[in-house]
């Protein structure tokens, strides 16, 4: 297996019956509706005429139920944004919906109907034609039709990288960061850099791509994980979850569950990015002007979902995107122990929570092209 191809995990992973834990994602996507609306509204006034067919995308997509109620607002958003100026709404909406090959798209495919027929019927039968594709393949490179998008959208994806940074080894391929699966206060100076370096190339190449693929003024609206200390790491928003996880598995290889050896070479593919980081990386891919950047803290309750706890929550989220990870990594030994291991996780952020808030901070950041 071409391990390139399987690290550029998203919200969640097609690949796992977990890939569907997207509370979280939907918690996001409804606190900034507001600000994709007021998106739509700017790039409905910069395009000097407004196409008769309009381009979307939503870059890691997964199979949960996220995507179908965000390109309804984006639909809604440009019909209502049309009345008001009394500008003719488009015909038309040509909508990629992207993830990895080995995401579940049929499960997305088969909501379309009852989407489609809903959208109809709050119209009275009056709605523009809504085409929608599958599109697999990482968004870390081309993807779409050069000039094609007019919105791209993506949501809680950016923060996991193509690949684990290949210099977090030696030449003798012994971990620089034994003992940790991510930036931790033991870890070297070249670790934070090696994952810097990484996020750097990345992100770069994410931006990149997508310049070719949108339209002049076109608009990308990102929500993504980050860190409020540029100088530090190591937060106890992001680092200190991968250090739980962290302690969990070494419970189990501690049991002999887990053999010791690989556990130590096991890494995160994720970088929490500072706020200065995202705006340099922007200014220096230099196609896209950042328009605006908000800092949100998500409101932590396991209110309408079926998680028992918010710890439990938390810990079928990073399952949805470390199970295929685990698996690759550990082979037929892992299979066995991912219940455990993720019921033991989700205690040890319960009993965290339980002294001290685990804040992570979500970014989003709305950027129009030149």
């Amino acid at each position: 297996m071409d391990v390139g191809n399987i690290f550029h995990m998203t919200g969640g992973s097609g690949s796992t019956s977990y890939a569907n834990n997207s509370s979280f994602q939907m918690k996001a996507s409804d606190t900034v509706k507001h600000i994709t609306v007021e998106t739509i509204e700017q790039l409905y006034l910069q395009l000097e005429s407004f196409p008769k067919t309009i381009g979307i995308a939503d870059m890691g997509c997964s199979s949960g139920r996220n995507s179908l109620p965000e390109i309804k607002t984006i639909v809604e958003s440009v019909e209502e944004i049309g009345r008001r100026l009394l500008a003719e709404p488009p015909d038309e909406f040509s909508v990629y919906l992207n993830d990895l090959p080995s995401n579940d798209f049929y499960s997305v495919f088969k909501a379309l109907p009852d989407f489609i027929r809903q959208l109809r019927e709050e119209r009275n039968g009056r709605c523009p034609s809504i085409f929608i594709a599958g599109c697999p393949g990482s968004f870390y490179g081309r993807l779409l039709p050069k000039n094609s998008m007019h919105f791209v959208y993506s949501s809680y994806c950016l923060h996991w990288l193509s690949k684990v940074p290949p210099s977090l080894c030696n030449e003798k391929g012994e971990s620089l960061n034994k003992g940790n699966l991510y930036i931790s206060e033991s870890s070297p100076p070249a670790v934070s850099l090696a994952y810097f370096l990484q996020f750097q190339d990345d992100f770069s190449t994410f931006l990149r791509s997508r310049s070719k693929e949108l339209v002049c003024k076109g608009r990308m609206l990102l929500i993504l994980l980050g860190r409020v200390d540029q100088d530090n790491h190591v937060d106890r928003g992001n680092s200190f979850l991968w250090e739980l996880l962290s302690r969990s598995l070494t419970i189990l290889a501690s049991q002999g569950k887990l053999n010791k050896e690989k556990l130590d070479c096991y890494h995160a593919h994720f970088y929490a990015p500072s706020k200065c980081e995202l705006e340099d990386q922007v200014r220096r891919e230099g196609s896209f002007v950042l328009d605006r950047f908000k800092i949100y803290q998500l409101e932590k309750t396991c209110n309408g979902t079926n998680y028992r706890s918010y710890g439990f929550g938390v810990a079928m989220t990073v399952r949805a995107a470390q199970e295929v990870m685990l698996r690759h990594h550990f082979g037929l030994e892992v299979d066995g122990i991912l219940d455990t291991l993720f019921e033991i996780y989700g205690n040890m952020v319960d009993e965290e929570m339980a002294k001290e808030e685990i804040e992570p901070f979500t970014f989003l950041l709305v950027l129009w092209k030149l």
